[in-house]
């Protein structure tokens, strides 16, 4: 990815749970295995290290073909800013960045996901914003 031009895809959404039980939502284990898309399949792995610089690996089976998500966390900044690479190496060599920043919002939180990629992948926009939403709805019921 050249990130002085990414791609960009932007999701927010008002959750009703506070921004630190949402921040923490992202970094738990238990948590993610919760609200990771568990329709699509179960959760064969999910390890985090939750810091600056730390590994995260979320393996989902999909009918019978392990998927895994992989990264490292650029940025941890409790309850307000997540920061972190994306990639799913047996489809691509590419990575990009996911940004999550939550503010509050009355009782709840306001959360915003930027996916900065690259340029090449602005084919799948729309179906970027549709996989994030979905993973933000798990997150409003699981967090």
């Amino acid at each position: 990815m050249n990130p002085s031009t990414p791609f960009i895809v932007k999701v927010t959404r008002r959750l009703e749970q506070p921004p630190e039980r949402v921040f923490d939502a992202w970094l738990d284990s238990d948590s993610v295995r919760k609200w990771f898309a568990p329709e699509l399949g179960p959760m064969t792995r999910v390890q985090i290290e939750a810091r600056a610089g730390g590994k995260y690996s979320i393996m989902q089976n999909r009918a019978g073909i392990d998927v895994d998500h992989v990264g490292e966390y650029l940025e941890v900044d409790r309850p307000r800013r997540l920061v972190f690479t994306w990639a799913l190496p047996q489809y691509s060599d590419d990575v990009s960045n996911v940004i999550i920043e939550i503010e509050k919002d009355g009782k709840g939180s306001r959360l915003t996901l930027t996916h900065e990629m690259d340029p090449k992948w602005a084919g799948f926009a729309r179906q970027t914003e549709m996989g994030w939403t979905h993973l933000l709805e798990g997150i409003s019921k699981a967090a």
